[in-house]
Parts: C-alpha cells; structure tokens; sequence
C-alpha cells in the first residue's frame, strides 16, 4: 500500500444521521432534519428509492460541509426512525 492510499483511507470517517421518509402522494418524501437547511431533501417513486436517494444527497451534503471546513450539524435523534450511515 503506498502511503498516498494510507493517507487517503485513514482521513475516511463514517458520519451517522436520522432520516424521515413518508409517503407523499404517488411518491416517497425522504429528508434529514439536521441537514434540511443544506438542502439535504429528495424523494423517490418507492420507500426503497427514496431511502438510496437521501444516502446519496446525505453523502454529498457532508462532502461539501467538510471540503469547506464547516462544522457538521449534530444529529437530531429522536426525530426520525431510520438512520443512514455515509463514509466521506
């Protein structure tokens, strides 16, 4: 393993965050509470869907708040029954 591949693994955490998803007419809504004000929102034509969506948009938020060396929102436990877990 060459140390650029060390590096690159070992600067990896993996951030944890509570998502809602609920039917919303002939859709799924799935948003993050401690992230809706980053625009951490989608939705999907299924419960699956919506879920695989909100991973993603959680992964890009979280990307985009460490590249710009902000602080990540606490999670808000309690306010939603599933979580997602992403690796950045």
């Amino acid at each position: 393993m060459s140390k650029t591949t060390a590096t690159i693994a070992d600067a990896c955490k993996t951030y944890t965050y509570s998502v809602v998803v609920e039917p919303d007419e002939d859709a799924w809504h799935a948003y993050c509470p401690a992230l809706q004000g980053y625009g951490a929102a989608t939705w999907g034509r299924t419960h699956a869907e919506a879920l695989r969506h909100i991973r993603q948009v959680v992964a890009l938020v979280v990307a985009e708040l460490i590249k710009d060396e902000a602080t990540l929102p606490a999670d808000q436990p309690g306010s939603a029954g599933t979580l997602v877990s992403v690796t950045v």
